[in-house]
């Protein structure tokens, strides 16, 4: 059985604190791959629906000083009940408020995973061979060994994407090949991203498997909906990669999957 047909027959609740560009996008992408989303950071209630969730997803993408105290409580409230959290650190180099943000829920939280493009990655660790500006991830350095050498400084699972993906423990890396180059032209596609992953990441099995599949589900998926004769560019492709999403089935990854151990 794989891990989407897993997922399908699950329905894990992923609980989302999330970035305001992109709500609505991650919550239908989550309903097409099969999971269920909630999005929730009033301080009131985000504890006890960060226990009842099946993962959490901390998302920095348009973060206030009120939306951090609602990350940590959720984070902590997950971290409570063994429920898997992952951080999505959006332009984590871009300002000094978003890198200590990070490195606070970094030291008070427990972090399952961290799925970010190459310069967020950097900018956790200090590297400044590396060039952020906003969102956008730049530099020619070698992404396999950054991955690695973050999984191995952060002690959690590093999703590395971009134009090669890289996911990476302290022993164990892979590089996955699929995706398009158009879907970096939809804004969120990301952080959407970073939601699948932590629904995947939910399921029983080893990090690195789960992780792979989810990758290669989406960048298959946004393979697919490319494909569509209609697609002409973002706005064509939008609708078509979340019916693809909704349509990709566990033979699509087998047959189209490229991914090397490494």
């Amino acid at each position: 059985m794989s891990y989407l047909q897993t997922l399908r027959e699950t329905t894990p609740l992923i609980h989302n604190l999330t970035n305001e560009v992109v709500i609505n996008f991650t919550a239908n992408g989550l309903y097409a791959i099969g999971a269920v989303p909630v999005m929730s950071k009033s301080l009131d209630e985000v504890s006890d629906m960060a226990s009842i969730a099946s993962g959490v997803l901390l998302n920095i993408g348009t973060v206030t000083s009120t939306d951090i105290e609602a990350m940590l409580l959720a984070g902590k409230a997950a971290n409570e009940k063994g429920i898997p959290v992952v951080l999505d650190p959006v332009g984590a180099g871009a300002t000094p408020f978003r890198l200590k943000t990070c490195h606070r829920l970094l030291d008070e939280l427990e972090i399952t995973a961290i799925r970010g493009n190459a310069s967020e990655i950097a900018a956790l660790l200090g590297e400044d061979q590396w060039q952020s500006r906003g969102v956008d991830s730049t530099g020619d350095g070698n992404v396999v060994k950054l991955a690695q050498q973050a999984a191995a400084s952060l002690t959690c699972l590093i999703v590395l994407t971009g134009e090669t993906d890289v996911i990476a423990t302290k022993d164990e890396t892979v590089v996955c090949q699929n995706g398009i180059p158009l879907l970096g032209s939809i804004t969120g596609t990301g952080c959407l991203f970073s939601s699948l992953l932590t629904a995947f990441l939910s399921l029983e099995g080893p990090s690195v498997e789960k992780a792979t599949e989810a990758i290669s589900v989406y960048t298959i998926a946004s393979e697919m909906a490319a494909e569509h004769a209609n697609v002409q560019g973002p706005g064509t492709l939008h609708p078509y990669f979340l019916d693809a999403l909704y349509n990709i089935r566990p033979e699509d990854v087998r047959k189209r999957q490229k991914v090397e151990a490494r």
